[in-house]
């Protein structure tokens, strides 16, 4: 993949005019709520930039296009789930949670169930959230190295450093001006090539041949189960996500967490339209390209210079911005819910610096992970983050939030461990005929109302012994 001197100027532009912004308003980050939270004062726009900012990262783009590559429509899934949970967030979840004034999805299962089910939600969170941070590094590192031709440790690197610019300094401040910003190089961009990219696939000659439209264009091409399951997961999982949750906590007020969510909603569900277009029209143009390629490789051979190197550059800092909000997330969970109550950090400049370098180590090890792992699928990663993270979580959190306090900590805190760990060791150790989230939901199911029935149980008085 080669780039001419014009490509590599224009992406060094976009990523400065973007990346800047995020550090000029990260002057007035001053604390670790300030950084984690922004000072509670976001609006609406501030709002939905931090959530889309971190939502359309690798796989929205460069994943949905690899997936489009092989698979047709169907790859729209993960943007459209990831849309529809936005707007299921913000009827339900995004006022009632910004509410209560706190910071963290464990902070808020703690009010609940206590501090081991806090504990043990915030350790599974973070992993789970973990595996989106490998879905954008994995495209991170390739283009990178594609386009500089560097090995891939030191693509890693740059990839470290462009991460941290974008939000180890001012944190959730950065990723929200650096996500408006982001959208608008992405939105301008991406769905300029892919109209192109739609117009020259619908003229050529012989596409039903080609592409048989019952598979090529049919959501459900993998079974109304299969699909259904891919949207199920999506939206279990985003509601389950604490970079998301993060966005909610930062608003300036109930009102406005809801509005942001119904924004975000709008301008994520039609992101991922363009991907599969180019990934469509590169099946048939060039079906010997690696697919996880696809997207980069048309902007530079069917696209204006101009036009390639800022999406080029967009691409570029929708997997910085995603891998820097997810991040974000993970260190303000393990920072507040776990190391902050073992090493007493306060409330200071010492809580700040510790979840800086937090951050910093969530960003290493996904790139590490990702290094490993280089020809996975970028949307296997983003799947199985949603199916984890949403196994042991969302059904405590829903019932925290509409039916504080009915379920008996014990009983929650099994149900947390308990049906994240079933699936997950189920399906290392045989093909499973469903898909593992179902298995553990129903775990989860099942174990919280019996919590449930054990919370409200009937306290009997105690037999009085008579004399006689």
């Amino acid at each position: 993949m080669e780039l001419s001197s014009a490509h590599l100027v224009i992406i060094a532009l976009t990523l400065f005019f973007v990346i800047g912004g995020g550090i000029y308003a990260a002057r007035s980050v001053k604390s670790a709520e300030g950084y984690s939270l922004g000072g509670r004062s976001a609006g609406v726009p501030l709002v939905a930039g931090s959530i889309a900012g971190t939502v359309v990262g690798g796989g929205a783009t460069v994943g949905t296009a690899q997936l489009a590559y092989s698979m047709g429509l169907s790859a729209w899934w993960f943007t459209l789930g990831s849309g529809i949970a936005f707007i299921l967030m913000g009827f339900f979840y995004a006022s009632r949670l910004r509410a209560t004034g706190l910071e963290t999805i464990p902070q808020y299962l703690q009010r609940n169930y206590g501090s081991r089910a806090a504990e043990a939600a915030g350790l599974i969170s973070s992993v789970g959230i973990l595996f989106s941070v490998v879905a954008s590094c994995l495209p991170g590192i390739q283009i990178i190295s594609a386009i500089l031709h560097t090995s891939t440790w030191v693509s890693a690197g740059i990839l470290i450093a462009l991460v941290a610019a974008y939000v180890f300094f001012g944190g959730m401040k950065s990723a929200g001006v650096g996500g408006m910003l982001k959208m608008l190089v992405i939105w301008l961009s991406l769905f300029v090539a892919g109209v192109s990219a739609f117009r020259e696939l619908s003229a050529l000659p012989g596409l039903q041949q080609a592409m048989p439209p019952e598979y090529w264009w049919n959501m459900f091409n993998i079974g109304v189960g299969g699909g259904f399951s891919k949207l199920f997961s999506m939206i279990v999982g985003v509601v389950c996500t604490q970079t998301y949750i993060q966005c909610f906590f930062s608003a300036s007020s109930p009102r406005t967490a809801a509005a942001g969510a119904f924004a975000a909603a709008a301008i994520v569900i039609p992101v991922g339209l363009p991907s599969i277009a180019i990934g469509m029209y590169m099946h048939v143009m060039n079906p010997d390209v690696i697919p996880v390629l696809v997207l980069p490789v048309y902007l530079l051979q069917h696209q204006p210079v101009w036009l390639a190197g800022i999406a080029l550059g967009g691409i570029m800092l929708s997997l910085v911005g995603s891998i820097g909000g997810l991040a974000l997330g993970i260190g303000t969970m393990l920072t507040r819910d776990i190391i902050s109550r073992v090493a007493n950090l306060g409330n200071g400049r010492k809580l700040l610096y510790t979840l800086r370098f937090v951050v910093l180590l969530v960003m290493a090890a996904a790139c590490l992970i990702a290094i490993v792992n280089l020809d996975s699928q970028v949307l296997f990663w983003n799947f199985l983050s949603m199916s984890m993270r949403g196994c042991g979580v969302f059904l405590p959190l829903t019932l925290a939030i509409f039916s504080p306090r009915s379920v008996a900590k014990k009983w929650a805190f099994a149900s947390i461990v308990v049906s994240t760990v079933v699936p997950v060791a189920l399906g290392l150790a045989v093909p499973l005929p469903v898909d593992p989230l179902y298995i553990g939901l129903a775990i989860s199911g099942m174990m919280m109302m019996a919590g449930y029935a054990r919370r409200w149980r009937p306290v009997q008085a105690p037999a009085h012994r008579h004399n006689v």
